[in-house]
């Protein structure tokens, strides 16, 4: 996740590699199960991938990463029954399955487990595997959520145990549905439960604002990939937000305050940095901050932000559209230098005319003789 925090003025696209991430498709899983009577009993929509460690005959430990789930089936899903609760059952690929038991309580219900199955049989994904056979790793989750809401979490989850590394986000479930109806009220992981303020904002006076509003909804997470002549070279999971957050010091300008980057590698791996002491994209409120050349937000000596085109306005915002933007100094040095330029060309061209006219004048002179 790239978080950028926006602050108003005080009183007073990734690691430079060079390298251009390409965009792919990241496949959620959506599920809505049905009873009898047509109605809702469970709806789920996800996306999650899988790193699995496994020791070869040559005793090499190799890791093999399952993202691709677009070949997913639903096959033993199930609203459940008197005796059991709900279920979701996910079969992927020839040697994967995954499953997710629901319980029910008086005013709860809970994601009570989480198993997952893989079968290193399987030779083209797990080449030269030392051990065949099914392995299963089941997490007992236990996890509450009031009943009648929606589970909601946007954030990565991780879970790790044995030689398997789930991860989870996008996550929106709600088992238990009430006559077949989705709730509007949403019960969010502890992850996505950042307070949130409203910027009251009134057009006609200066808005009075208020402290650290940020977005309330999370960016949808992308998958990207980095590839060269020999195939793929890198794989990133993250997903991109614009955090915005005040500071009544003075009330009239803002910039850009704060970076915090987390990228989640397809791996396992994870890579953060922040930095809370920026002062970039400096502008009026109520106007908007453009740079047309390319411009750098250092976040840190290892790790900095190139933009191009940008153009960002975060407070009083009418129908939209962005209001008069505040040019960064690299456009405005350009845009100083054009009439500048034109205003030499015009000198020079004004000055050349003036002396040619007075040479001209001197050659005229010199026919006549006084008598």
């Amino acid at each position: 996740m790239v978080c950028f925090g926006v602050s108003p003025f005080p009183s007073s696209e990734l690691v430079l590699l060079c390298l251009v991430l390409g965009a792919v498709s990241s496949f959620a899983l959506e599920l809505n199960l049905t009873d009898s009577g047509k109605a809702t009993c469970l709806y789920a929509k996800w996306q999650m991938n899988f790193t699995i460690h496994y020791e070869t005959t040559r005793k090499i430990y190799t890791i093999v990463t399952i993202s691709d789930l677009g070949n997913a089936t639903y096959s033993g899903s199930t609203c459940g029954d008197y005796q059991s609760g709900p279920k979701i059952a996910v079969q992927f690929g020839s040697s994967f399955s995954w499953t997710v038991n629901f319980t029910k309580e008086v005013s709860t219900y809970s994601i009570d487990s989480i198993s997952f199955s893989y079968d290193t049989n399987d030779n083209t994904t797990f080449p030269d595997a030392k051990e065949k056979g099914i392995f299963t790793v089941y997490d007992p989750v236990a996890f509450r959520i009031p009943l009648n809401d929606i589970f909601r979490c946007n954030s990565i989850s991780t879970l790790e145990k044995n030689d398997v590394i789930q991860h989870y986000w996008d996550v929106h479930i709600q088992a238990f549905a009430q006559n077949g109806t989705l709730s509007t009220k949403e019960f969010l992981c502890d992850e996505d439960k950042i307070s949130t303020t409203v910027v009251s904002v009134v057009h006609t006076t200066m808005p009075s604002l208020t402290t650290t509003p940020i977005p309330k909804e999370k960016p949808e997470v992308g998958s990207y990939s980095v590839n060269n002549v020999n195939g793929t070279c890198l794989l990133a999971t993250m997903g991109l937000q614009l955090n915005i957050t005040q500071d009544k010091k003075n009330e009239n300008r803002f910039y850009l305050k704060e970076v915090n980057v987390s990228m989640y590698f397809i791996n396992g791996s994870v890579f953060s940095i922040a930095n809370n002491n920026l002062s970039y994209w400096d502008a009026p409120l109520g106007s908007s901050y453009m740079c047309n050349k390319e411009q750098m937000v250092s976040v840190s000596g290892a790790f900095q932000i190139n933009t191009f085109d940008l153009r960002v306005q975060p407070f009083n915002i009418i129908e939209g559209k962005y209001s008069t933007a505040e040019e960064c100094s690299a456009d405005f040095e350009l845009n100083f230098l054009i009439p500048v330029a034109v205003g030499v060309a015009l000198g020079f061209l004004i000055t050349v005319v003036f002396i040619s006219y007075v040479i001209g004048r001197r050659k005229s002179h010199t026919g006549y003789q006084s008598v």
